[in-house]
């Protein structure tokens, strides 16, 4: 890649990941207040954030239903915002039945996902979403994932708030470690 365009292109790759950290504060305040909590409480979980962008690119595939753009799985991060074009291909699986949901692309509007940091934090109260990406047989699929996570160091546990003097449903676990169990996991599937 060309010196100028390479520069071009981060400048702008670092400008899209402070915005996007602006509004996954925003949402981590509303998730907080609907919580009952105070707006900044997750704040200080993320003063050294180990946030990423991920830039996916699906080609048309001729046979797209043997193939998966990615595997059924819920993101261990606290929140992914994605940025999707208008090409049908996420699906989130029903927790009714089991029933797999195609997510119809909204234009200029983000898909956001509750991760399994805070469905921890919250002690259930929200729940990370099971989902896939499927591939098209005809059109290519662009797609941009956020992923917001707290610093490396962070304990995650429920919530002392959110127990309510209950025992909690999930044990503590160093963030890093959350981390290594899931790259690990998922690297023998």
């Amino acid at each position: 890649m060309h010196p100028r365009i390479e520069a071009s292109f981060k400048e702008v790759c670092e400008e899209y990941a402070r915005e996007m950290e602006k509004l996954a504060f925003k949402m981590l305040g509303l998730i907080s207040l609907s919580l009952g909590l105070p707006e900044n409480r997750f704040n200080l979980f993320f003063e050294e954030s180990t946030t990423f962008i991920r830039l996916n690119h699906y080609p048309p595939c001729p046979i797209p239903h043997l193939a998966l753009g990615v595997r059924c799985q819920k993101d261990a991060e606290a929140l992914t915002i994605l940025a999707q074009d208008d090409v049908r291909g996420l699906e989130v699986k029903q927790k009714t039945d089991g029933e797999w949901i195609r997510v119809k692309p909204t234009l200029d509007a983000y898909i956001i996902n509750v991760g399994d940091i805070i469905q921890v934090w919250s002690n259930d109260t929200y729940e990370s979403v099971e989902h896939r990406v499927m591939v098209n047989s005809e059109r290519e699929r662009f797609l941009i994932p956020f992923f917001f996570n707290p610093e490396h160091r962070v304990w995650v546990q429920p919530l002392e708030e959110m127990t309510k003097g209950e025992k909690p449903k999930y044990t503590t676990w160093e963030n890093s470690l959350l981390r290594e169990s899931t790259i690990i996991s998922r690297s023998l599937m």
